[in-house]
């Protein structure tokens, strides 16, 4: 027990993940006759980050007019409207985002939290895709490899179109983009390849002997 103790005392001061601090173990819900609905640690602060865990929150609602709900991830929890008092739950947050609230006024009265450490957004991976001037199609990797095959995910494909008697057309699962045939210009398009389709691209008006495709794996 006092090992347990003495390990997330360690935890909680140096940070580590998923680490909750003493003031953080104990939570305070308030929702008030003047219109207000606070969720904070026991210090005061406002809670708008938390790590996993186990949590008491005492709830101390003041008024009948109104009640404070919580809801999230594995917990929907709430006083009543008409009654008032305070008291204790005790709910297990994961990762997630967590809303507390007043039914009654729920677009006035109301917060969020997160609990655990957001995904980091990675950037799309990059093609470039080139039709003319002349009766060229393709679609390359930005160091200019062509593209039969690529891993599947989100991608920025950049559209070089060189020609007003062509247009580049991709179509697949997910996925349906074209430029116009008198466009010239470039243009970068955001899509989303899906792991095992297969993805075609051709020039609308020359689809015969301009055209290609390329599989998502």
């Amino acid at each position: 027990m006092r090992r347990a103790l003495l390990a997330l005392l360690v935890a909680a001061a140096f940070g580590l993940p998923g680490a909750a601090r003493a003031d953080e173990a104990t939570l305070i819900a308030t929702v008030g006759d003047d219109a207000t609905i606070t969720l904070t640690t026991s210090s005061g602060a406002p809670v708008t980050r938390l790590a996993p865990g186990t949590y008491r929150i005492l709830v101390r609602d003041r008024t009948a007019a109104h009640n404070f709900r919580l809801r999230g991830p594995g917990v929907d929890r709430a006083t009543s409207v008409g009654g008032t008092g305070d008291a204790e739950w005790t709910v297990t947050l994961v990762d997630g985002v967590y809303t507390y609230l007043c039914d009654p006024h729920a677009s006035t009265m109301r917060g969020r939290f997160t609990v655990g450490t957001p995904p980091v957004a990675t950037p799309p991976r990059r093609l470039v895709a080139t039709v003319g001037p002349g009766a060229t199609i393709a679609v390359r990797t930005p160091g200019g490899a062509a593209v039969r095959s690529t891993p599947a995910g989100r991608y920025a494909i950049t559209v070089r179109d060189l020609s007003a008697h062509h247009n580049f057309r991709l179509a697949g699962p997910g996925v349906s983009r074209a430029t116009g045939v008198a466009f010239r210009g470039t243009v970068t398009w955001t899509v989303q390849l899906r792991k095992g389709a297969t993805y075609a691209f051709r020039c609308d008006p020359h689809a015969r002997r301009m055209r290609g495709s390329f599989r998502a794996v």
